[in-house]
């Protein structure tokens, strides 16, 4: 298993993964100056003119920082590209990643051979989030150079199969790239991904509670005082399953612990997004793993933490 040379500055094997709403460009400038890959929704740039300001300034703070930090350049970013059919907004945002060169681009809800040939065109590399083998082998058919394992646990929309699972189906065919989500929020943790045949870890969940993030004040503190037994697993609020904070939904008026089921039919991410935006802004998403986030705190703090856990391990292990 290799990586692509473009992950060759990361301080640690780990992708910061796109958090609608929540990740925006500071969040994203901050995960790759420290040293990890940062991406974002194309969808959080609104209206869609924006999304070519954030490319811009994303692109002119990093080079930058590499001029100023040759020692230790910033690491790549990410832009995630949701390939659902009621996204209108695809092809224009795929244009302007064009004209910015995206280095990575994450395409979820959808493959689609047409895109993962465009940002091969301009030398950028695709990955594919994925919740099962069969969902894997039709990326990869489709032209995707990676794969992110969505696992049970992991935040937002996330798969139902064992971390173990999903990786280990997956390396009985595919050699290439692969990122692993769910649960993952310690240095440890980043390890074991790799040793379970993840070349690099995904972790969303503990940079909402991080003082770049767009998140209020009272979403951080969910996820600070949060455990795993706080998390729901629920399709209603987007068509899609995914794990939510339970405060949020009982904030909301809602009873948690019967919530009726969602309909597919109605998963919208078109332009206006007004009902996806809505549930996301109300209902808070949340992987399993923040039981040992304690505080906010900077983006650089939390990845500095990360890599000394990360070594930690390592040597404890050898």
């Amino acid at each position: 298993m290799s990586l692509p040379p473009l992950f060759d500055r990361l301080r640690l094997p780990v992708i910061g993964s796109p958090l609608f709403i929540i990740s925006g460009v500071d969040l994203v400038i901050a995960q790759c100056k420290a040293g990890i890959v940062g991406s974002f929704p194309a969808l959080n740039a609104r209206p869609q003119a924006e999304l070519d300001e954030w490319l811009h300034r994303i692109t002119e703070e990093l080079a930058a920082h590499n001029r100023e930090h040759p020692d230790r350049p910033a690491a790549p970013f990410a832009v995630n590209q949701i390939v659902h059919k009621s996204n209108d907004r695809l092809e224009a945002d795929l244009m302007t990643c064009a004209k910015w060169q995206v280095p990575i681009v994450i395409t979820s809800l959808g493959a689609r051979p047409e895109l993962n040939h465009a940002v091969h065109g301009w030398g950028g590399i695709t990955l594919h989030d994925i919740i099962d083998d069969r969902f894997a082998r039709k990326a990869i058919e489709k032209g995707a150079d990676g794969l992110i394992a969505v696992a049970a646990g992991a935040g937002g929309h996330a798969g139902r199969l064992s971390p173990f699972a999903i990786t280990q189906e997956i390396r009985q065919w595919f050699d290439g790239p692969l990122a692993l989500s769910g649960s993952i929020a310690t240095g440890d943790a980043v390890l074991a991904a790799q040793a379970m045949g993840a070349d690099l870890a995904y972790i969303g969940s503990p940079f909402i509670a991080t003082d770049e993030a767009n998140a209020v004040p009272g979403y951080k503190q969910g996820i600070v005082e949060g455990r795993a037994s706080d998390i729901v697993y629920s399709n209603l609020f987007t068509g899609v399953h995914g794990n939510y904070l339970r405060g949020s939904i009982v904030a909301a008026g809602m009873d948690p612990d019967h919530l009726p089921e969602g309909d597919l039919s109605t998963m919208n991410f078109g332009g206006g997004n007004s009902s996806k935006a809505k549930a996301w802004k109300d209902i808070w998403g949340s992987g399993q793993g923040i039981g040992v986030v304690d505080k906010v705190e900077s983006v650089a703090v939390r990845v500095e933490r990360l890599e000394r856990e990360y070594k930690a391990a390592k040597a404890r292990i050898a």
